[in-house]
């Protein structure tokens, strides 16, 4: 089973050469850190820099560079920061290739549910409501369960909608899944999970044909 680093590191594989990429807050962040060093790649933050590297090692942060969830982060060469309006422009008009956002829960038809808990306050929805609305490619990085082990992948949320039928694709501390017309697509199982297990954990319709790899990470 995977760790939250393990996860970042199976959805670095997804970024491609050219990409131009939004990192979401909490797993996603981890992203940049593990993307190969042989393509060159465009991560975008909302509050308004293209261009983050990694994070800083101890000692090297500079507190007025941050992301969108305000972590101190590094710029590569060529940066560029930005208003919120540029931003936001670069999501609505569909300049972002990639997306990859955490969640709550993801439903078996590409519902996202990733902003509000009821009962908790919450400043609002944010720009997720946005990216969900305006990305063509988004993956989720997730917990395959919550800490009571009731599964997050359901045939319909339970917590307030982000996002309507936009999830592609779901990377979890389980599995790799596809959402496709007739729910969960399984792709991968992370190292040492069994198929059974998956389904176990998996409340939404899951799809399982033929022998099942591994994940390489």
């Amino acid at each position: 089973m995977l760790d939250k680093t393990g996860i970042a590191k199976r959805i670095a594989k997804e970024v491609k050469d050219g990409y131009y990429v939004n990192l979401g807050i909490g797993i996603p962040t981890l992203v940049a850190n593990y993307v190969r060093s042989d393509i060159e790649v465009e991560f975008q933050s909302e509050n308004g820099v293209l261009g983050m590297g990694p994070f800083p090692f101890e000692g090297e942060e500079d507190a007025d560079v941050i992301n969108a969830g305000k972590q101190t982060i590094t710029t590569l060469p060529g940066a560029s920061f930005f208003d919120s309006a540029m931003s936001f422009s670069m999501i609505r008009g569909q300049h972002v290739d990639l997306t990859i956002l955490g969640a709550m829960e993801v439903a078996e038809n590409g519902d996202i549910a990733n902003w509000k808990i009821p009962g908790k306050m919450v400043k609002g929805m944010g720009g997720a409501m946005d990216l969900v609305a305006s990305a063509e490619n988004i993956i989720v990085a997730m917990m395959h369960t919550n800490k009571r082990g009731e599964s997050k992948l359901l045939k319909q949320c339970s917590l307030p909608l982000t996002g309507v039928g936009c999830v592609k694709k779901i990377v979890t501390n389980m599995a790799v899944l596809e959402i496709t017309d007739n729910g969960f697509k399984l792709l991968e199982r992370a190292p040492g999970v069994s198929v059974e297990e998956i389904k176990n954990a998996t409340e939404g319709n899951l799809i399982v044909n033929g022998d099942i790899p591994e994940m390489e990470l």
